[in-house]
């Protein structure tokens, strides 16, 4: 879902991604009136951060820089959670993130999708289908997502919080 969210925000900026030495995919644009850079690594999910440090190393961002947009179980399909630090809830993509840059406070645009039902593993109902139901909602919460990080990045943190966490 977070790659979604990155290519409706590159789709926004304008540009093509482009193949970065990091191991991610990289494109340089302006999005909610800063300098941005987006990053897509090329690895699987859960060894994302090493391509991400590579990335921010490069262009010279810190952790308090970051934004990552992430899938999240324990926000309901379609909500939009933001925040600041915190722990990986055991998604390895963030533990991976958080190995790499050394700490947990970076900021988090959580996409929701839900737990899943009955006994169904985590990995597989992330990995699955979108049912019938959110295929037809997804262009409009993806749009939502992006919606968040421009707003996080041009209004801040409780601007974002405020505007998102309420619907």
């Amino acid at each position: 879902m977070g790659f979604m969210v990155v290519d409706e925000l590159a789709s926004r900026i304008g540009g093509k991604f482009k193949a970065h030495k990091s191991g991610a995919e990289v494109l340089e644009g302006r999005l909610g009136g800063r300098k941005v850079v987006l990053a897509k690594p090329r690895s699987y999910m859960n060894l994302s951060g090493g391509p991400l440090a590579g990335t921010a190393r490069f262009f010279k961002i810190d952790a308090s820089g970051l934004v990552v947009v992430h899938d999240e179980l324990d926000v309901d399909y379609g909500s939009v959670r933001l925040k600041l630090g915190g722990g990986d809830n055991g998604h390895n993509g963030l533990r991976s993130i958080t190995k790499s840059f050394g700490t947990k406070d970076y900021f988090r645009v959580r996409f929701g999708v839900g737990r899943p039902p009955g006994r169904m593993d985590a990995a597989d109902y992330v990995l699955k289908d979108f049912s019938t139901t959110e295929r037809r909602e997804l262009a409009l919460n993806v749009d939502r997502g992006a919606d968040a990080v421009e707003e996080l990045l041009a209004q801040g943190l409780t601007a974002a919080q405020n505007a998102f966490h309420s619907s």
